[in-house]
């Protein structure tokens, strides 16, 4: 992807601001998906759209919420949003890479597969760490396990990947 274009103005302060916020709410403004395979990348979103400000209108590749019937796969599926973070296509919204977890700063994603076939199942935001980030001292906001403040080492996961937002694409 060409460094052009991507603003470091990703907020990660707002990223924690509203997960904190909303962690043990529903923002009304967007569908509750727990009843319908879960809400935790749908919370995800609503806190990366908080620290990035804008969201990509593609149809079907990009990253947006209108309404439940009118949204991105990415928005509310946790292998499309890692697919969209991490995409290798100059387009407008916040970008990722994949991390090592002593990488990892408040507002970046984790990803935990619960039956190690190598799909995941769940999207907790980060807003905490250490100095250095261990599994104990990362701590996630997330819904459908709704959680604030709760270190990842608490989960019993058979694998985990790492999500570091670098920044920013603006339209």
């Amino acid at each position: 992807m060409r460094a052009e274009g991507i603003g470091m103005d990703f907020s990660r302060e707002r990223v924690q601001a509203y997960a904190h916020r909303w962690a043990y709410e529903r923002n009304p403004k967007y569908m509750n998906f727990d009843e319908l395979g879960g809400d935790c990348t749908n919370f995800a979103s609503q806190c990366l759209y908080a620290g990035a400000g804008v969201m990509n209108f593609t149809p079907t590749y990009g990253w947006y919420y209108i309404t439940a019937n009118q949204k991105a796969p990415a928005w509310t599926g946790v292998p499309f949003l890692w697919n969209f973070l991490t995409r290798k296509t100059f387009s407008v919204g916040p970008v990722g890479e994949s991390a090592a977890l002593e990488n990892l700063r408040p507002g970046d994603i984790v990803q935990l597969s619960f039956t190690g076939d190598g799909t995941f199942q769940h999207s907790p935001v980060v807003v905490a760490t250490g100095t250095v980030p261990t599994l104990e001292n990362t701590l996630i906001a997330a819904h459908s396990y709704d959680a604030d403040n709760r270190p990842l080492s608490t989960y019993q996961f058979q694998d985990i990947r790492f999500l570091h937002i670098t920044g920013t694409i603006r339209p």
